[in-house]
């Protein structure tokens, strides 16, 4: 029996379990190296006429081995980068070597491979100022040369399959950003694509994919990238906006820079997808590393959030014993050689959470994260991202400022702080004046919360911009007050938070900042702890606000049910006057996870008996912070109209 029958067997055989295969993550040691044992292929170089840069160019081409002319082929065409040519890819990443030895355990679809240049100019070398604005032109010239001379003269000259499900395009760094550019300009021409390591060449995403739903027939949609490229953001960016208009694609993050060590591993895995069934619900779980949490610390390379949701983490702590990471529940990382411990997470929700470091048992924060103040101390926090959060993103428009001030309280007789945010032009402005809305955090923050956790001067910031909400200041006070932990909720500190809004902190602002003065220009709005002091304050003087916001809240049963029945009576006594002065009474839970749902029903349901309106919104996502963004971003719409 001959090699080539042999092979073909052997295909045939792994077609039959290719389903069943594990996909190597990485590329194995020695998978670059030439094996003598093996049948190979032939590279060979090709002349075909162009009629687009007008001469005669040159491309190689790779056959497979066991190559049949009686037989049809599949065709990769594989772009170098700016300082190559064509022979770049054959010199320094040994793609026939590589694809050779994944032949030979059967992983990949016999498939053709052709390696042009791709700065379709006279003088194509890559000689001179490789940047010079003529050569840097014809790397966009390529387009029309591969789509009306070099397709063409592949089709006419070997056994290949002409339709587009049998076409991939793929390139590293330039031959990246020509790879999208063109496969996604040209969807009727490319079902597969692989853009490795991406150059600025990259057009915006929005120029790629005007109307991304045409991606949807793409075959596979392969971006990687290495994690300590420079050239990161310009891959990010494309599968950020795929993912944003939920496109199926893979963000492969792998461990390297800008070079072919990155790109011999990025061909390894990208051919062995090429032209067999994928399973796209399986896209995001394909990455080996994550992207850096938005929540590290500068250069802080660690948590890495993976796209399904999963956390990596990376500490340094060569003398502990145990190392754990507290994040919803206790994970054991593991320790190497050097003294790192690393581990990652179940999939977490698209949220804010907090976290610890539990090292030999003692919760830190991770020196690699940002920190918050919550859960009664300062925590380290990671920020999920989901489909939906792009209203708090930070976008090119005019900002406010967050302020931090001082005042000095004579209902607590100390000091106490508060985030204050005016929005855009206020300095420049000096003649013009705005509404406040009070807004206050919940149990185990404190008056950053808003600031830090809740991303309020980016949510107005592009509601104001959007033409979508009233210019206006926000106050954020400490409504930390009192007897700390559960009798923060009683009603003694109830009436010395009402005391101190009334006395001091509305006071404050309006003789700070240039605020209107009366309850049509004033609103009240709290989470949590903070919606319970919204609920008592406001109903107690409603004559100071025209609007209420509850977020999360309802008295808590039954340890506040004397208050709650107090704040029924007085309601039910004053409802006139509450329905008049009141406008907007805002209230919204985080759906049935809220831990707060079911006291936020039974308060609705009392709010009903009495008659008093009021407006309700269910928002997904339980007791937590993007529920609580949502609940600005959408009251604060409504707000002094």
């Amino acid at each position: 029996m001959n090699k080539s029958i042999i092979l073909a067997v052997s295909f045939m055989l792994s077609g039959m379990f290719v389903s069943a295969q594990t996909l190597d993550k990485q590329a194995p040691q020695g998978f670059d190296i030439e094996n003598q044992t093996i049948s190979h292929g032939k590279i060979d170089t090709i002349q075909y006429a162009s009629k687009t840069v007008g001469t005669t160019r040159k491309a190689l081409i790779y056959t497979p081995p066991g190559f049949k002319k009686g037989d049809k082929y599949p065709v990769l065409y594989l772009l170098h980068g700016i300082g190559g040519d064509e022979k770049e890819w054959f010199s320094q990443g040994k793609p026939n070597v590589i694809l050779d030895n994944l032949y030979a355990q059967g992983k990949l679809t016999p498939m053709i491979v052709v390696l042009p240049n791709g700065r379709a100019m006279k003088d194509d070398r890559s000689t001179g100022n490789i940047m010079a604005p003529d050569k840097v032109e014809a790397f966009a010239t390529f387009e029309k040369d591969l789509l009306n001379d070099l397709i063409p003269f592949v089709e006419k000259k070997y056994p290949v399959k002409k339709d587009r499900e049998n076409r991939a395009l793929a390139g590293l760094s330039m031959g990246g950003g020509q790879t999208q550019n063109f496969a996604f300009g040209n969807i009727d021409k490319f079902a597969w694509l692989g853009a490795f390591s991406s150059a600025p060449n990259t057009k915006e995403p929005n120029q790629l994919l005007p109307n991304p739903q045409e991606a949807l027939k793409m075959k596979l949609i392969f971006i990687s990238c290495g994690d300590a490229d420079g050239l990161m953001p310009f891959s990010k960016r494309t599968s950020d906006y795929l993912k944003k208009n939920k496109i199926p694609h893979i963000f492969y993050i792998e461990p390297g820079g800008h070079d072919f060590k990155v790109w011999k591993n990025d061909l390894y895995i990208f051919s062995q997808l090429l032209f067999k069934p994928v399973d796209k619900t399986k896209f995001d779980g394909f990455t080996v590393l994550g992207t850096p949490a938005a929540t590290n610390i500068r250069n802080a390379q660690y948590p890495q959030i993976l796209p399904d949701g999963r956390v990596m983490f990376k500490v340094k702590a060569p003398e502990a014993q145990k190392v754990q990471i507290d994040l919803g529940k206790k994970y054991d990382l593991k320790k190497d050689a050097d003294g790192f411990w690393t581990g990652t997470t179940d999939a977490q929700s698209g949220s804010f959470h907090y976290y610890s470091l539990l090292i030999d048992g003692v919760a830190v924060a991770d020196p690699s994260s940002e920190t918050f103040y919550g859960m009664g101390r300062y925590a380290s926090g990671i920020d999920i991202p989901f489909d939906g959060d792009d209203f708090y993103a930070l976008k090119d428009v005019l900002h406010g400022d967050i302020r931090i001030k001082n005042f000095y309280s004579k209902v607590t007789n100390s000091w106490r702080r508060v985030f204050i945010y005016t929005p855009p032009g206020y300095d420049q402005n000096a003649s013009e004046s705005y509404p406040a809305l009070y807004i206050l955090h919940g149990g185990g923050e404190d008056e950053s919360g808003w600031a830090n956790q809740g991303k309020t001067n980016l949510i107005l910031d592009n509601l104001i911009a959007e033409g979508k909400a009233k210019k206006m200041v926000i106050i954020m006070p400490d409504a930390n007050i009192g007897q700390s932990g559960l009798r923060n909720f009683g009603e003694r500190n109830l009436q010395m938070f009402e005391r101190e809004l009334k006395e001091s902190i509305i006071p404050f602002a309006e003789s700070n900042y240039r605020i209107k003065k009366g309850k049509e220009n004033r609103a009240l709005a709290g989470l949590s702890m903070g919606g319970i002091y919204t609920l008592y304050a406001g109903i107690q003087n409603s004559d100071m606000f025209s609007s209420l916001g509850v977020f999360s809240s309802g008295y808590m049963l039954p340890m506040l049910q004397d208050v709650a029945d107090k704040q029924y009576k007085f309601l039910n006594e004053n409802k006139s006057a509450f329905s008049s002065n009141v406008k907007n009474f805002w209230i919204s839970m985080g759906g049935k996870e809220d831990i707060a749902y079911e006291n936020g029903q039974k308060m609705l349901k009392e709010l009903d008996k009495i008659g008093i309106k009021y407006s309700y919104r269910d928002y997904p996502g339980g007791h937590s912070w993007p529920v609580w963004r949502d609940s600005l971003h959408q009251f604060a719409q409504e707000l002094f109209k």
